[in-house]
């Protein structure tokens, strides 16, 4: 019996002090992982974003191909099958940087008019924000230079886009720039070209 006393003492487990080791290399990987996943995070959350905005501009423009009438009860103005020509589109305010409006042009006048047009307002959520919108040539933006508010309109036949700010088209670019940023400063890009193609990056 001596003899096994003996080995079970010997073999008694961990020290204090190899626990506290243990746990102290334990809790380091863990705010590694917790810290990283942070980070990780954040960037599937830009990507989803933009991967969002992106497919609301594509139902506007298929809306618009489509020649799908908006729903007439919800508007005193009634639109005609036979004047008006189907265009919808996609509203940005730097003004408010956490929401963009899915619209439908009910006048034909290729930019969105605040009210009566709005047919859904997307609310950005987790601190993410719209943070630029640029005109851009080539692989060049200019720093710093946002244009807005920025419609972006598709009207049947066409399946180009139409872009107007304040009232006026906006024209001399290769393409429009969308910059959205999260907290953690991820940031993602949305480029709207004028023959209707839609890139996220």
């Amino acid at each position: 019996m001596n003899k096994l006393n003996k080995k079970i003492k010997k073999n008694g487990g961990m020290s204090y002090i190899e626990l506290i080791v243990v746990l102290s290399i334990f809790s380091a990987m863990t705010s590694i992982v917790l810290f990283n996943y942070g980070d990780f995070q954040a960037k599937v959350d830009i990507k989803n974003l933009a991967s969002d905005i992106a497919l609301k501009v594509v139902e506007a423009q298929k809306m618009s191909l489509s020649g799908q009438l908006p729903p007439q009860p919800q508007y005193g103005l009634i639109v005609s099958p036979l004047t008006w020509k189907p265009s919808y589109g996609v509203s940005f305010d730097l003004t408010s940087p956490t929401q963009f409006v899915y619209f439908v042009d009910l006048n034909n006048l290729s930019g969105y008019e605040a009210g009566s047009e709005s047919l859904n307002t997307i609310n950005i959520t987790k601190g993410n924000l719209i943070s630029q919108i640029e005109k851009c040539t080539g692989v060049d933006c200019p720093s710093g230079v946002s244009i807005g508010p920025l419609s972006v309109t598709f009207k049947r036949p066409d399946s180009r886009a139409v872009f107007h700010s304040n009232g006026t088209e906006v024209s001399g670019f290769d393409y429009i720039r969308i910059t959205i940023a999260s907290p953690k400063e991820v940031i993602s890009f949305i480029k709207i070209y004028p023959s209707g193609r839609i890139q996220v990056n």
